[in-house]
């Protein structure tokens, strides 16, 4: 059997690795326009040869391990498993990226370059010698598109070429003064470690790397040595040792620019052109506004409902015509077999009206959630959103925030899932608990029917263009209400994170990688339909079938009530549900819903946020309902006294915590159940006090005042006392200002 070949893939974030993986290996991986979507390094083989496994690592800028995605990939290169390194390489931005091939290359392993987007470098008239570069870096070098997959074959075939080799000693050399103290230092490297590398760990232990010199078990004589070794460099150049070596590293890579590069000469690109607008201080946030409404006014209320109302008419209402003859619906056709195969009026209803009405209802939702991903999608691989960030980290630094929690935000308009994930990229410990907190407050996908069940609700149509992004942007203000409130507390007091990021140039997305991307999120939903949310409707439909019809003066037996005798038309209302429901529907009562059943549908959406809709559908007995069947609209309503109710119960249910899912997210990310319950806690009593706030508020502006009243004044106060009041007096004492480091 053929040993195994084992390829890493190494680069910038924003550099298209995660794309050349998809291509090579047929995955489909997600790619996205900012650093740190690839947070964990992913596996797959080769599709033309399953002998190669290609390992795709998280998107870096260099290998100092100051982030926890240069910890893991660094980790991994110096773990002995990769018999080759490809290091891809934004060729538009070639020295920006060669900081980090340096680096690679001084590991000592076998390493290949790639440099991408050269279809991109040649409509610019930029010349770069590919043979002259890879003398200079000492590896060869293959330039590609892996969007379009020219150079592709070839890559690989150099790959394999050089898996076979042993590792060399990096080619390049730094200033005649620094490389003797590096030959010194080299010499205190214990024997036994490989050849190729001892350049390497020479480097780290004169940056004062702890993690490289305990990799390597150096003794407590030669560190001593290798520290005064360092302690005179630094006393001779009047620099730090780090910064010694990035001025180093980039004086070498501004000599290979000049040898291998011509640059044509300067103009303003197209991308360029158009970021001088969408990037602008004053137009870019008003910009993403109007986009942002765009895309929830297509997807909600023109294209996306256009589909989701036949699915709902159709295939979950009256049925359909198809070439003249009339269809049923998937009710009726269930119906039909249960029926003719005898089944009891228990076992009818348990799928009918449990399982058909609550997954049907959430899979109606469907078309909606296909052109909102389209256009989200397209906005992410095309590099819009990538500017998002730039212009959001203005906006967020004014109150304390950095641009670098805005992109788990981002990512969790997909699914809240992978945005708690993508916190691992921000390395201050206080800031990344912060945006595990408040990210799942950007509605995500599975939020979206409760959106349109509330446009039903309210105005009694779903086209209410203004109640989609009026629901997004609410979880926008509270993602930067919490920050500033937050940020002034001593749980998480300290400096913002910086913020550093290449913007890509503007190109049109793959048409393979855009339905990849549209279908993994997709298909998610349709898995969870057809998991979570079969056993949600089936528990539900269990809870609100069966009770004791005594509770009411009935028989006092337990059991399927629409069998029972005694028991009244509206036979729910005697449910174990019903019970467990009105326990604690007391504490929804200030936000202006009580009910049992509205109180059920928010418990059910913790479990997964589309239970909101499936159970609305199955308690309300609406057999053939989506989220925008009016039956389905006017029996929600019916639940509520006045609009303020309404409004309290879709701000409560969008800023709660998230789904069962996100919340094992969370206590990862946390690793810690008392952090995890701190979270939780907070964006449940968040959301509670939000939707206290409409609901008393609207009272109010009707001329109904309460005790309640009195309790939202209070905290609309206190709110706005956190808010604007000065941040404390050395609240940032405690953290040095950090500096990032930029080409």
């Amino acid at each position: 059997m053929a040993t195994d070949i084992r390829v890493a893939l190494a680069g910038n974030p924003n550099c298209g690795k995660t794309t050349l993986f998809n291509r090579i290996t047929g995955q489909n991986g997600y790619v996205g326009n900012w650093p740190g979507v690839t947070v964990e390094k992913k596996e797959a083989r080769l599709s033309s040869d399953k002998n190669v496994v290609v390992t795709d690592l998280p998107g870096i800028y260099s290998l100092s391990p100051y982030s926890p995605e240069e910890q893991v990939s660094r980790d991994y290169l110096m773990s002995g498993e990769p018999d080759v390194v490809v290091n891809v390489v934004d060729a538009t931005n070639l020295e920006r990226n060669l900081y980090l091939t340096l680096q690679v290359v001084e590991t000592g392993l076998p390493v290949v370059i790639a440099l991408n987007m050269a279809d991109l470098v040649e409509k610019s008239g930029d010349k770069i010698d590919a043979g002259k570069l890879s003398q200079r870096l000492g590896a060869p070098v293959v330039m590609i598109s892996a969007l379009k997959g020219s150079g592709v074959d070839e890559l690989l075939r150099t790959a394999r070429q050089e898996a076979a080799k042993a590792g060399s000693v990096p080619a390049h050399r730094f200033d005649s003064a620094i490389e003797g103290v590096l030959d010194d230092i080299e010499k205190l490297v214990p024997a036994g470690v490989e050849e190729g590398k001892r350049r390497y760990y020479a480097v780290k232990l004169f940056e004062r790397d702890e993690l490289a010199a305990k990799a390597i078990s150096l003794s407590p004589a030669s560190a001593a040595k290798v520290e005064a070794l360092v302690a005179q460099c630094e006393k001779d150049c009047d620099d730090d040792a780090e910064s010694i070596i990035t001025g180093e590293r980039y004086a070498l890579i501004a000599h290979i620019m000049d040898e291998c590069v011509k640059k044509a000469p300067a103009k303003m690109s197209t991308s360029e052109k158009i970021d001088r607008i969408v990037t602008n201080r004053i137009l870019g946030l008003p910009i993403f506004l109007a986009v942002m409404f765009g895309v929830y006014y297509l997807a909600i209320s023109t294209f996306g409902t256009a589909g989701t109302d036949w699915v709902n008419d159709n295939l979950f209402g009256e049925g359909w015509e198809l070439f003249g003859a009339a269809m049923p619906s998937v009710p009726d056709v269930v119906t039909g077999w249960l029926e003719a195969a005898g089944a009891s009026a228990m076992v009818t209803s348990l799928v009918v009206d449990g399982v058909v009405a609550g997954v049907g209802a959430v899979l109606g939702f469907i078309p909606q959630m296909v052109v909102l991903f389209i256009l989200l999608s397209f906005l992410e691989d095309c590099g819009y959103m990538a500017r998002v960030a730039f212009v959001m980290d203005r906006v967020f630094r004014r109150f304390g925030l950095s641009g670098k929690s805005f992109i788990p935000m981002l990512v969790s308009t997909g699914c809240g899932v992978p945005g708690v994930l993508a916190t691992k990229t921000i390395e201050n410990e206080k800031d990344r608990r912060m945006t595990v907190m408040t990210t799942t407050f950007i509605p995500c996908g599975a939020k979206l029917p409760i959106i349109a069940l509330l446009m039903g609700a309210l105005v009694g149509t779903s086209d209410a263009t203004w109640i989609a992004p009026l629901f997004y942007f609410l979880g926008v203000v509270a993602v930067i209400v919490s920050g500033i409130m937050l940020k002034k507390t001593k749980l998480f007091a300290g400096r913002p994170t910086p913020f550093v990021m290449e913007l890509p140039s503007y190109h049109f997305p793959s048409i393979r990688s855009w339905a990849l991307h549209v279908w993994e999120r997709v298909s998610a939903y349709i898995k969870k339909a057809f998991t979570i949310i079969f056993a949600s409707t089936v528990v539900v439909w269990f809870l609100s079938n069966f009770g004791t019809a005594g509770w009411e003066g009935g028989s006092g037996a337990f059991g399927f009530l629409p069998d029972m005798e005694g028991v009244p038309e509206e036979f729910t209302d005697y449910s174990v549900l019903a019970m467990l429901g009105g326990a604690i529907a007391w504490i929804f009562a200030p936000l202006g819903f009580d009910s049992w059943q509205a109180t059920a549908m928010s418990v059910t959406g913790l479990v997964a946020k589309e239970n909101v809709v499936a159970t609305a559908a199955s308690l309300l007995h609406i057999a053939d309902a989506g989220e925008t069947d009016p039956s389905l609209w006017a029996a929600f309503a019916g639940m509520f006294s006045t609009m303020g109710g309404i409004m309290a119960f879709g701000a409560f249910n969008l800023l709660c915590a998230p789904c069962f899912a996100a919340m094992g997210t969370i206590r990862a990310q946390m690793n810690s159940a008392k952090w995890t319950a701190i979270a939780l806690g907070y964006e449940c009593g968040f959301a509670w006090v939000v939707g206290l706030m409409i609901n008393q508020f609207y009272l109010l502006a009707q001329g109904v005042v309460s005790v309640w009243t009195v309790v939202a004044v209070a905290f609309a106060a206190l709110i706005l006392f956190q808010v604007f009041r000065p941040m404390p007096k050395g609240a940032w004492d405690d953290e040095p200002a950090a500096a990032a480091a930029t080409a």
